[in-house]
């Protein structure tokens, strides 16, 4: 059985030989951290570790939905340890000079209001012909895809985690009340770019899922309430999930950190059925979603980054919580977000030699 074949009878609640083997990712630090603890000097990335680590492949490809042409990137400032710049969405930024993987401070943004929209969205044109991807692209990607023994996914975009970035989540709050059509037209065009930029590669390629973003939830819920957002983006998330079953694509999720338990009622009704990468420390759980929503939801992710830190028998524990549900099928666990860089390589390396086991290795 190959890697495509375990993904898809997973989701699927059928009998595999193992469970797929994923992991979420790993801070820049880690690799600096455990390179003193042993792990070969010459990893220095993400699909080098996941080598290292015997990770399954999967591949996502990316149509042209965001910015463009995007801003110039460029340096505005440099003091002490800090360097100021604008990114490629227009977003002014303060990071650390050394590079370290953490959130950066934002400063301004480049929506602020309907005339500062009426310029950004000149960006944001579905129809901008550099976003069609050619014919020759596209036959060589099925070509190279169609008949690969590893998933294969599309990315779909974001509907308001992207905006939120580019408004800022005070002023996006602000704009909900004194201007909510303007904040319609915005997640309208984020719709129109996902729906026009996906549909030429589902005529092509055959997809084994379908990721989208919005991070729009901390530990204590979402950003927005719950009824806003449901009168925002189920119909548009709906017509996204349509338009992907049109071409059979049935495992849809969106990468949203944070307590999202109030927020899963909504992306199940509009056919996002996946949860990923359910934080246990934010309050979201596979265990409980699982016990809530039965096999109508998928899970991916979900084991507690902050047992890495609690040591081995931590670990043991965490993997023997999810067993249960791993073994009923529908869920691909891994660890619910970047690996920290103060787990020491020893507990993560035992953490994969038992998840493998519990897998079925």
């Amino acid at each position: 059985m190959n890697a495509r074949e375990r993904w898809w009878r997973t989701f699927h609640f059928q009998q595999v030989d193992r469970v797929p083997n994923y992991e979420f990712g790993y801070w820049q630090q880690c690799y600096e951290a455990w390179h003193k603890q042993g792990l070969p000097e010459h990893i220095k990335s993400e699909r080098e570790a996941n080598d290292y680590f015997g990770l399954d492949k999967r591949v996502t490809i990316r149509p042209a939905i965001g910015v463009m042409p995007p801003f110039p990137k460029k340096v505005l400032e440099t003091r002490d340890d800090v360097v100021v710049l604008q990114n490629e969405e227009g977003i002014v930024l303060a990071q650390p000079l050394s590079e370290e993987a953490t959130i950066p401070h934002y400063l301004s943004y480049p929506i602020k209001d309907r005339a500062s929209w009426e310029e950004y969205k000149e960006r944001l044109n579905p129809a901008t012909p550099e976003r069609q991807p050619k014919s020759e692209t596209l036959r060589q990607l099925a070509e190279k895809y169609n008949q690969a023994d590893y998933p294969v996914g599309i990315h779909i975009g974001s509907l308001i985690g992207t905006p939120r970035n580019r408004i800022g989540v005070e002023n996006l709050a602000y704009l909900l009340y004194d201007d909510p059509e303007l904040v319609d037209e915005i997640v309208e065009t984020q719709f129109q770019l996902i729906i026009r930029g996906i549909k030429p590669y589902l005529e092509e390629i055959k997809f084994d899922y379908a990721s989208g973003w919005e991070d729009i939830c901390f530990n204590n819920g979402p950003l927005i309430s719950p009824g806003m957002l449901r009168e925002l983006l189920l119909p548009r998330y709906k017509a996204i999930a349509d338009l992907l079953h049109q071409y059979g694509v049935d495992v849809i999720f969106t990468d949203c950190d944070g307590n999202i338990n109030s927020l899963v009622p909504m992306w199940l009704e509009s056919g996002y059925n996946c949860m990923f990468p359910i934080e246990v420390r934010a309050g979201s759980d596979p265990v409980a979603l699982r016990k809530q929503y039965g096999r109508q939801i998928l899970l991916l992710g979900g084991f507690d980054k902050m047992c890495l830190l609690k040591g081995k028998d931590a670990v043991l524990a965490e993997l023997r919580r999810l067993e249960p549900v791993i073994q009923e099928g529908g869920y691909i666990p891994h660890v619910d977000h970047r690996v920290p860089a103060d787990v020491p390589l020893d507990t993560y390396l035992y953490y994969h030699r038992e998840k493998r086991a519990v897998l079925g290795y």
